[in-house]
């Protein structure tokens, strides 16, 4: 059995992404349309640009879990940061320090470019909760909204 290897994604890899997102959304207790996404993803993420980063934890040939950052700005802070839009890895990859190399991974980005890295996830997620605390993450109270508008 290889070494789960973590990497930037590639072409080849939007079909299992769409699945795995799928997944995520099902974890997260929330819907998810498969419409056009292989289409889209593929759009926005290729070819690869500095905005956007999307890792994934490959291991023979399966992708087992994906993290996407994307730039934002900040007006408080006068600076622009990584927002982490997704972390997600399959139940079977949980607990082996994967969610860690993924965190250590996005971190090496957002320093060598001078951002802070900041992320959301649902009160709901103890787990997930948990693991940010261990690693020395802050969190404030404020709620996410948003509008679907298209």
């Amino acid at each position: 059995m290889n070494i789960p290897i973590i990497r930037l994604a590639k072409k080849e890899d939007i079909q299992q992404l769409v699945i795995l997102c799928k997944e995520h959304a099902t974890y997260e207790k929330t819907n998810y349309d498969e419409s056009h996404k292989e289409k889209l993803l593929s759009e926005h993420l290729f070819p690869l640009n500095e905005n956007i980063k999307c890792l994934v934890v490959e291991q023979n040939g399966r992708l087992l879990g994906y993290s996407t950052i994307l730039k934002q700005f900040s007006t408080w802070d006068a600076n622009f940061y990584f927002y982490m839009d997704c972390l997600f890895l399959t139940e079977e990859a949980r607990g082996k320090g994967l969610g860690s190399m993924m965190m250590k991974e996005l971190k090496k980005y957002a320093l060598k470019k001078n951002y802070n890295l900041q992320w959301q996830t649902p009160y709901f997620n103890t787990n997930a909760i948990e693991f940010y605390n261990a690693l020395g993450a802050e969190h404030n109270t404020k709620e996410r909204f948003f509008w679907n508008i298209i």
